[in-house]
């Protein structure tokens, strides 16, 4: 396994390094101080000038779409390649948006991009891949265990030259953003087939179709993720053309596993970059306190939680390359288990270093002033989006007996 980057990725990174370095990190608390101001004057649901600024010198700088591997559409980087630049973006929550790099929209835009007819690319990938509205992916349901999604109940029928939609779902990142203008919906349009993965379907909702509700904004642990975050949507006899339906009924388990293993790994570098972030801010904390007549970087149980990150860290970092490279060489339904790896391994990393990290900066850890919190939050919410740790190491565990039962036979 050969990890080293090419001249092309190299480059990109020190130009992505040095465009964080100059606008991200410097706006950081001009994004959330608009946000707040936004919130004290009664709607913290206003796209931030800030970002949008910023999306206009990324655009310039040739920092757009890094990501959709075998496409024209994007930057033309393979898996392996994207993965050391979504690091880099990963390293400011709200950062990726500024590269038109960030989730939802990048898993929509790639089931656009792959399973789209022209006419919905034109209508709703060409806008996204400009960055001029954003989308919204309802797959998740508040009555059934979405961890299987089989259960989904949400109900999408035939009428003629229409379908007509109904169900709740809930966190569905980007619902209450005004700019998302676009749903994909997952839903059961055969729900008697006895093939339960050919039950489901996907079909494309404009966010202005009669019967679409949004109830409410779902915080994580009190953060409401504004202007973007997670909403619970409504949809009560939503009538949208025949013609939206995505590569055809009953293909929707299909498409979700299409879409989510791209998505999964795109969180895994992330990650990364966050718990990068993270250590660094642990190790310039302890190296500036001074508690018990010497730094809290020399105290021992510090020191072997900044070793024990490292370690993590670059654990976590050589499973994401790997599971990378086999999606670009063996494709997505090969690297299964390396992709389920990454998904349990990468958010238990950084939920571990970045408390650690929480825990050297004592109380001012726990407070908004360093990031440390919110960025606790985004982790650990990680371990439950697209998958529950529970359902891949499932996954992890049958995929590694069935070698041996292979063998038995």
């Amino acid at each position: 396994m050969d990890f080293q980057y090419s001249d092309k990725v190299k480059t990109l990174q020190a130009r992505l390094t040095q465009f964080m370095a100059e606008f991200v990190y410097p706006n950081e608390q001009v994004f959330f101080g608009e946000i707040e101001a936004n919130r004290a004057a009664g709607n913290a649901w206003i796209p931030t000038k800030i970002v949008e600024e910023l999306k206009q010198k990324a655009r310039a700088a040739g920092l757009w779409n890094l990501f959709l591997p075998q496409s024209e559409l994007g930057a033309g980087l393979t898996n392996l390649e994207y993965a050391p630049l979504c690091e880099i973006m990963g390293r400011a929550v709200w950062a990726p948006e500024v590269f038109n790099c960030s989730a939802p929209d990048t898993g929509n835009m790639e089931v656009f991009a792959r399973y789209a007819s022209a006419e919905l690319q034109e209508q709703w990938l060409k806008p996204l891949l400009n960055g001029e509205v954003r989308s919204c992916f309802a797959m998740t349901e508040p009555a059934v265990a979405s961890s299987d999604a089989t259960n989904i109940e949400s109900s999408i029928v035939r009428d003629r030259d229409e379908y007509v939609i109904n169900g709740r779902k809930w966190w569905s990142s980007g619902a209450n953003d005004p700019r998302c203008k676009v749903f994909i919906f997952m839903g059961k349009s055969d729900p008697h087939n006895p093939n339960r993965h050919l039950q489901q379907s996907m079909i494309v909702v404009p966010r202005d179709t009669p019967g679409v509700t949004v109830l409410r904004a779902l915080p994580v642990f009190g953060y409401d993720d504004a202007p973007h975050g997670h909403g619970e949507v409504l949809f009560e006899n939503v009538r949208v053309p025949a013609s939206n339906m995505l590569l055809g009924e009953g293909r929707g388990f299909e498409i979700a596993q299409g879409r989510l293993g791209p998505g999964r790994i795109h969180h895994c570098m992330r990650l990364i970059g966050l718990a990068e972030r993270a250590l660094e801010d642990m190790c310039k904390r302890s190296l500036s306190r001074v508690a018990f007549g010497k730094p809290v970087a020399e105290q021992g149980v510090t020191l072997e939680r900044i070793a024990n990150a490292r370690i993590l860290i670059d654990q976590a970092r050589f499973l994401v390359l790997n599971a990378a490279q086999m999606m670009d060489t063996v494709g997505n339904k090969a690297a299964a288990k390396e992709i389920a790896m990454i998904k349990v391994a990468a958010p238990n990393m950084a939920c571990t270093v970045i408390d650690w990290a929480i825990q050297a900066h004592g109380g001012a850890g726990v407070s908004n002033d360093f990031g440390l919190a919110y960025a606790y939050a985004q982790a650990r919410t990680l371990r439950l989006a697209d998958g529950p740790d529970e359902v891949h190491r499932n996954q992890i565990g049958k995929m590694e007996l069935h070698k041996y039962k292979t063998a038995a036979h």
